[in-house]
């Protein structure tokens, strides 16, 4: 069994500084640490319970496979905050048939990246029978 004690998912983009202005100033990542210098750099931000590290550079475009899904708070509020800071919005907020309220938008790469809200009365929150609601 391999005991893992810590996780990242990597990003290598086509342009890192571009992700770094996505991922950093429209988005509102925080950052975790960096490491080297100058345009190829990492930076490693905060994702919720996770890191989204940016580095190196990668010359073909990301796979359609990888999508990344961010839990907020409010999903429609994120929709307009990021559509006024000009972020490419692929799918405006639905309440999806399984309960959750999801949007779509992309990098400046096209990775798809699905932010998610969880309502007060979805199974991922609420439990019957639990005295407390999971946050």
């Amino acid at each position: 069994m391999v005991h893992v004690l810590s996780s990242r998912t990597l990003l290598r983009p086509a342009d890192p500084e571009r992700s770094r202005v996505f991922y950093g100033e429209q988005l509102g990542l925080a950052v975790y640490r960096e490491f080297g210098t100058g345009p190829e750099r990492g930076t490693v931000y905060f994702l919720g319970g996770g890191f989204l590290e940016i580095s190196g550079r990668s010359e073909t475009p990301p796979s359609p496979a990888l999508q990344l899904w961010l839990q907020v708070e409010d999903v429609a509020a994120a929709h307009t905050e990021l559509r006024a800071k000009g972020v490419r919005i692929v799918r405006p907020p639905v309440r999806e048939p399984w309960g959750l309220i999801e949007t779509w938008i992309a990098d400046p790469d096209g990775v798809r990246i699905v932010l998610v809200q969880v309502p007060a009365d979805h199974p991922l929150r609420y439990r019957p029978g639990v005295q407390n609601p999971l946050p």
